[in-house]
């Protein structure tokens, strides 16, 4: 057990699952593993183990934003040992060749600022995906038929933005998209020598201003978790 995370030694498996939302990784857990069990609840962060094609699993929520992703990531590598971990969630386009309902593979995340930041001080570190999970990722969603956006994104500090001047600049240098947490999940694999991975489904337009209704947002969401499973475990049809 660790501070936030209730699990017992040896319940969380090496390929962690990310969304943000608790409510998720419990939807996510019953829908695509076999024998999912609750393995934490603390602070109400549900956290499942269970099995997909017979690998271990575990789907962990980590909150919104870089903090709290941060807190959880570091105790499921220092603590239980995971090796790797995909973040699935949604997140905002920044271009207009981006639709609502695309999926989005972050290659790179950049970040006004991130918990690392402190460490970094004065270096501005690149964090990025693992290129084997990034591969394998783009590979599973075109065997499904889907065209996956592959290229860099921006982590935010915050969701009410009022900076449309930094929005703007982001979309000049081909930012794909906006999430939260990516920028310190790489950087806590590069600090740890893990994989790590974000696989987005894009949810809402900043230009447009299109936002994928209620009703669809659990299938677009179903090729996302399927996509980082087959991205963690290359080979499995």
């Amino acid at each position: 057990m660790t501070i936030h995370i209730g699990a017992k030694p040896g319940e969380i498996a090496e390929t962690v699952l990310m969304p943000g939302d608790p409510l998720r990784a419990k939807w996510a857990a019953e829908t695509f593993l076999e024998d999912a069990r609750c393995v934490n609840e603390v602070r109400g962060m549900l956290g499942f183990t269970g099995t997909w094609r017979g690998h271990r699993v575990t789907i962990h929520g980590s909150g919104m934003g870089m903090p709290s992703l941060s807190i959880y990531a570091n105790e499921l590598i220092r603590d239980y040992g995971a090796q790797t971990l995909i973040r699935i969630g949604s997140c905002g386009a920044m271009q207009r060749h981006v639709r609502v309902r695309n999926l989005i593979l972050a290659m790179t995340a950049s970040s006004v600022s991130t918990p690392s930041t402190g460490i970094f001080r004065e270096l501005n570190f690149a964090p990025c995906a693992d290129w084997g999970l990034l591969r394998a990722a783009v590979e599973a969603a075109e065997a499904r038929g889907l065209s996956p956006h592959v290229g860099g994104i921006y982590s935010a500090d915050v969701f009410y933005d009022e900076r449309p001047d930094l929005n703007e600049m982001m979309t000049r240098h081909g930012i794909l998209g906006v999430e939260m947490e990516a920028a310190e999940l790489y950087n806590l694999a590069a600090r740890h020598n893990v994989r790590a991975l974000a696989v987005l489904t894009v949810s809402d337009h900043l230009l447009t201003h299109e936002a994928l209704p209620a009703e669809d947002r659990e299938r677009s969401f179903g090729d996302m978790v399927e996509i980082a499973l087959a991205a963690a475990f290359p080979g499995e049809v």
